[in-house]
């Protein structure tokens, strides 16, 4: 089977918040900000991946969802429970520097893993966890 992944979506509360951590901060672009019906989603990616997109939503975008359920995914989302994505870099402690700098909510500081990998992670702005991931040289080569 030939499979691949697209886009993969992030909750977020502040779309403006959102563009200064995922664009200014992590070095993403915006690929597209589109607003339907009072709600807006913007689409950003790596220019090292242009085939993979994140969507920025709000959180309970879903329009069958109920207002219970809109609330729900409010409150999940700025208890911090919703997770993100995993991102790998080619170098976890700069990276980490870059971000910490920003003044985001550190999960983990820099960690060598029983794995053989070095990773971090960091609450954006509306609270999801993002995970940092630096591969070993071995699984580089």
């Amino acid at each position: 089977m030939d499979l691949k992944l697209r886009q993969c979506f992030i909750a977020v509360d502040d779309h403006d918040k959102a563009l200064t951590f995922y664009g200014d901060v992590l070095g993403l672009e915006v690929r597209n900000d589109v607003g339907f019906e009072g709600m807006r989603w913007v689409t950003v990616g790596s220019p090292l991946q242009p085939d993979v997109e994140i969507i920025l939503e709000p959180p309970a975008a879903n329009p069958d969802a109920s207002p219970a359920d809109r609330e729900a995914m409010a409150r999940l989302l700025a208890k911090g429970i919703l997770r993100g994505v995993i991102f790998t870099t080619a170098d976890c402690d700069a990276l980490f520097a870059r971000v910490q700098e920003y003044g985001a909510d550190v999960v983990q500081e820099p960690t060598d893993q029983p794995y053989g990998a070095r990773d971090c992670a960091f609450r954006d702005p509306a609270g999801n966890m993002l995970r940092f991931l630096e591969r070993s040289q071995d699984e580089r080569s």
